[in-house]
């Protein structure tokens, strides 16, 4: 199955955004290539870029605290196990206090290294990376391999209370929606939404279906138009009637 996600809020596209490249920096610091080290040190400056909001930091506070009033009201009820209640207390609480001790904006500490900074200047430069340009950083590349990793997790460690609260964030939004079955007639889906709300719309659909969807919505209605994908043509609406899964997620 594959998994599209659409957020339906600036914040969450920014989550989302995040998580993306958390992710891909993790992938890379994990080899020891130079070339993987490079992409794991660009997309470090992608999440310094992305993370910049000045509220982010104070809306997933936020967030944060209103989660763990909804757990608190769940003690003492019968449906709920006490110990995994306590565990996602446990958790949230840990990530609130981490993010509560984060000192300055997001990525201050790589915004000071001059160093990092004219790399990073000089990485917005198609082939601006170049040994000629940079020495110092073609010498860095040169080193060992567990010396840049360590270079690389060192850079990155006072932004893992912004990752740390993001993914239990984005974890509580995907498990609060149920997925419908639903189909697309001729390759369309349109739902009036009636007042229905949400933060992030999920769809699930085979691999062996050959369409991708085009979502868009708006607080009225939903619409799904399912294409053809094609690296040389436009891609054309698909005439095929398409089954899925939607979920509609909301904090």
């Amino acid at each position: 199955m594959i998994t599209y996600e659409y957020p339906l809020s600036e914040r969450i596209r920014t989550l989302l955004r995040l998580e993306d490249l958390f992710d891909k920096v993790a992938h890379f610091m994990g080899s020891d290539g130079q070339r993987e080290h490079h992409v794991a040190l660009v997309t470090v400056f992608e999440i310094l870029e992305v993370a910049g909001r000045a509220d982010l930091k104070f809306d997933l506070i936020q967030e944060l605290e209103r989660q763990r009033q909804i757990l608190l009201s769940f003690r003492n009820n019968p449906d709920i196990s006490e110990s995994a209640l306590a565990a996602a207390l446990g958790e949230i609480e840990q990530a609130s206090a981490a993010l509560l001790a984060s000192q300055g904006k997001i990525g201050q500490h790589l915004r000071e290294n001059d160093w990092l900074m004219g790399i990073k200047n000089r990485a917005g430069i198609p082939g601006g990376v170049c040994e000629f340009d940079l020495p110092g950083y073609h010498y860095w590349l040169h080193r060992d391999a567990a010396l840049r990793q360590r270079d690389l997790s060192t850079w990155l460690a006072p932004m893992s209370p912004i990752h740390q609260t993001l993914a239990i964030v984005l974890r509580l939004l995907r498990a609060s929606g149920h997925p419908e079955s639903k189909l697309a007639s001729h390759g369309t889906y349109q739902l009036m939404l009636a007042g229905r709300t949400a933060q992030l719309i999920r769809l699930r659909m085979g691999r062996e279906d050959a369409c991708v969807p085009e979502i868009s919505a708006n607080k009225y209605a939903l619409n799904i138009r399912f294409t053809t994908p094609d690296t040389d043509l436009r891609p054309k609406q698909s005439e095929a009637d398409v089954a899925f899964e939607l979920t509609f997620c909301n904090l």
